[in-house]
C-alpha cells in the first residue's frame, strides 16, 4: 500500500543515544517526546534502548498506547479537566499552570489510590503555557506541596514553540533562581528543572545552561538529530530515520509556468512560480498536504525538485533526475519534524516500523 512510511527505528535509538550522552556530559537528563508519532511504542521503545529513562507526549490518549512500557511517563501539555481520570490512570508526571486542574488531579488520585507528580510551569517570553507572575507561581507550588495525594515535582518552562522566543543565559538563569526560591518556600529540594525543548541545545553546546537546569524535554533532536533554535545536525547523528514512499500516477512534460487569470491558494496567497523552460519532465505522485507537510521533506533522488501540494497531490519537477520516471514507480522523501507529524496523524499512509 502507498503512500507508506518507513520508521528506522535503529536510527533513532542511536541518535537517541549520542544525544543522551552530548547532554549527560553538562548535566542534562533528557526526557523523550513521542507526540510526533502519536505515541507510537515502538518509537518510546528505541528512546528507552538509547538510555533513556522518561517518556513524554502531549495527549492522554497517546500516553494510554504508552501502558505497558516500563518508563516515567509524563503529560506535557496541561491537561483538559474532562480528562483528568485517564491523566492520573496513565500519566506519573504533568505540567501545570493552573490550580484548579492540579486540585482535580489530587481529588482523582485520592479516588484512585495513586500518586501523582506536578511541574509547574513559568512562561519566559514566549506566551505560550506557565506562570507569569513568579509569586503567583510560588503561591501554586505551596498549595501543590500541601495537597495530600500530588507530589511538587519540579518547575520548568517551554520557548520556541509559539513566539520563537529564543533560549538564552539570563532566561535560564532566572528559572535557576526560581528554582531556589521555591525549594525555599516548599521546603524541600526539586527532584527537576525542566530547562525546555531541542531548541535549547545549542545554549547549552556554547555553555549557556546555568546550575539548577538538569532536564530537556526532547523529540525533533532524537528523531532528525537536528537542534531547533539554529537548525543544524547534531554531530554523530542521523537524518533519515523516517523515509516516506509514493507512488506515482502522472508523468508528463509540462511548462514550468501556469497560464490563464490567476487567483489565491487557500490562505488567501498568491502562488509564486519560477520560469524553468517550456519543457519540463513532472511527475505527481498520490499524496498531499492532508498527508504529509511538502515544506519539510527532501527528496532523496537529488534531481527531483518539490514544486509543491495540493491536498492530495504532490507535483514534483524530475527534469533533472538520472532516473526515467513513470506512472506506477516510486519517488522517496525523506521527512522533517512536521512532516513526520502530520504522516502519523494521517489515516491514508501506512506505517512499517523497521529494526534497522
Amino acid at each position: 500500500m502507498y503512500p507508506r512510511l518507513k520508521i528506522y527505528l535503529k536510527r533513532i535509538e542511536e541518535n537517541t543515544r549520542v544525544v543522551r550522552q552530548l547532554c549527560a556530559g553538562h548535566g542534562i537528563r533528557i526526557m523523550g517526546v513521542t507526540k510526533a508519532c502519536c505515541g507510537a511504542p515502538e518509537l518510546a521503545e528505541a528512546y528507552l534502548a538509547g538510555g533513556l529513562a522518561m517518556i513524554g507526549d502531549s495527549r492522554v490518549a497517546n500516553l494510554k498506547k504508552l501502558k505497558n512500557i516500563e518508563a516515567e511517563k509524563w503529560l506535557i501539555r496541561p491537561p483538559m479537566l474532562s480528562e483528568i481520570e485517564d491523566l492520573v490512570c496513565y500519566a506519573d508526571v504533568s505540567l501545570q499552570s493552573e490550580m484548579e486542574t492540579v486540585r482535580a488531579i489530587n481529588k482523582e488520585c485520592e479516588k484512585q489510590r495513586k500518586r501523582h507528580k506536578i511541574i509547574l510551569m513559568m512562561d519566559l517570553g514566549d506566551i505560550r503555557e506557565g506562570y507569569v507572575d513568579e509569586e503567583e507561581l510560588i503561591v501554586a507550588a505551596v498549595e501543590t506541596e500541601k495537597l495530600s495525594h500530588v507530589d511538587l515535582y519540579g518547575i520548568g518552562t517551554n520557548l520556541t514553540c509559539f513566539s520563537f522566543i529564543q533560549a538564552d543565559e539570563e532566561k535560564m538563569e532566572r528559572l535557576a533562581e526560581m528554582r531556589k526560591k521555591v525549594e525555599n518556600a516548599a521546603g524541600h529540594t526539586l527532584e527537576i528543572v525542566s530547562g525546555g525543548n531541542s531548541a535549547a541545545l545549542d545554549l547549552m553546546m556554547r555553555g549557556g545552561i546555568c546550575e539548577g537546569i538538569d532536564s530537556f524535554r526532547l523529540g525533533e533532536s532524537l528523531l532528525f538529530g537536528k537542534e531547533r533554535s539554529r537548525y543544524t545536525f547534531l554531530p554523530g547523528t542521523r537524518n533519515d530515520g523516517f523515509i516516506l514512499e509514493c507512488e506515482v500516477v502522472e508523468a508528463k512534460v509540462k511548462p514550468s509556468l501556469p497560464w490563464g487569470t490567476d487567483g489565491v491558494d487557500s490562505y488567501g496567497r498568491k502562488p509564486v512560480f519560477t520560469d524553468r523552460g517550456e519543457k519540463r519532465k513532472k511527475v505527481i505522485c498520490a499524496i498531499g498536504r492532508q498527508d504529509f507537510d511538502a515544506e519539510t521533506a527532501t527528496p532523496v533522488d537529488e534531481g527531483i525538485l518539490i514544486l509543491g501540494a495540493s491536498s492530495d497531490h504532490l507535483m514534483l519537477d524530475v527534469t533533472d533526475s538520472v532516473k526515467e520516471y513513470k506512472v506506477g514507480d516510486i519517488v522517496e522523501l525523506r521527512l522533517g519534524y512536521f512532516s513526520v507529524l502530520r504522516a502519523f496523524t494521517s489515516p491514508y499512509v501506512e506505517k512499517i516500523f523497521l529494526k534497522k
